[in-house]
């Protein structure tokens, strides 16, 4: 065994020490489902087999690892599971939610039950209208199949159980300004993948007009941060309609993009 393979199998063994102790010590203000033992065991396996997350532990060092792993333990985020990732930005690693982490909180602790919550690409010749009546706003989305074309804009939908509906929509024009603006505007996800993160903008806005309830300060405080370094705080409002007509029951549809 060669000693790069012994130097990286004690280093995760450390890591999986500190990270388990520093848990037990804050597990009073971790998720009250989140399971230990399971989050530093999928964290763990994720380093092991992500190459570059494992030349990120040796780069920017063990504890830059643990903070990001940590803030994922706070908000109850999967990092195996890709709702968590970090991205390198200058001499640090930043911590950011995913869309499918930010789908999973807005569900879990929205205080109006959430039925479902997506947010959807339009590219050049989809077909995209929204449009209001007597019963509230409404939107139809059809389209075209398997299309490359130019991304045009983004939509996110939040449908409630009680059957009222969220809507947000964001020109290209929107969305490129609101990269602009971003704190990490050059960083690899907003180069690397685009879609996801204009995804992630317009599902994030859309957030901000669900209530919330957190079940700590540090989860709200994680959660703002993230928000503030890829949304713009002067956003229009949206529109909450009690109508379920027209509203397209899907989820997610671009290609998974790997951490």
């Amino acid at each position: 065994m060669s000693n790069e393979i012994v130097e990286k199998k004690e280093q995760m063994l450390t890591l999986s020490d500190t990270l388990t102790n520093s848990l037990l010590d804050v597990k009073g203000g971790l998720p009250t489902d989140l399971n230990v033992e399971r989050f530093v065991n999928n964290s763990i396996a994720l380093l092991n087999d992500n190459e570059q997350l494992s030349a990120f532990a040796k780069q920017y060092g063990t504890n830059q690892i643990k903070s990001g792993l940590m803030k994922s333990a706070f908000l109850g985020l999967d990092p195996l599971n890709k709702e968590v990732y970090l991205i390198p930005y200058g001499s640090k690693l930043n911590f950011q939610i995913d869309y499918r982490g930010a789908k999973k909180l807005a569900k879990k602790y929205s205080i109006r039950p959430i039925k479902d919550i997506y947010a959807q690409l339009v590219r050049q010749g989809d077909d995209f209208k929204t449009w209001s009546d007597d019963k509230g706003q409404h939107f139809d989305f059809q389209p075209m199949p398997f299309s490359d074309n130019a991304i045009v804009g983004a939509f996110a939908v939040c449908q409630y159980e009680d059957g009222g509906v969220v809507i947000d929509t964001m020109s290209i024009a929107d969305l490129e300004n609101t990269r602009k603006h971003s704190k990490a505007s050059n960083s690899m996800a907003w180069k690397d993948f685009t879609g996801q993160m204009y995804l992630k903008t317009v599902l994030h806005r859309l957030c901000k007009h669900i209530e919330i309830d957190f079940e700590n300060a540090k989860q709200k405080e994680l959660f703002d941060e993230d928000m503030s370094i890829n949304v713009q705080e002067d956003t229009p409002p949206v529109v909450d309609a009690l109508a379920e007509d027209n509203i397209v029951d899907t989820d997610y549809t671009e290609s998974e993009v790997e951490e």
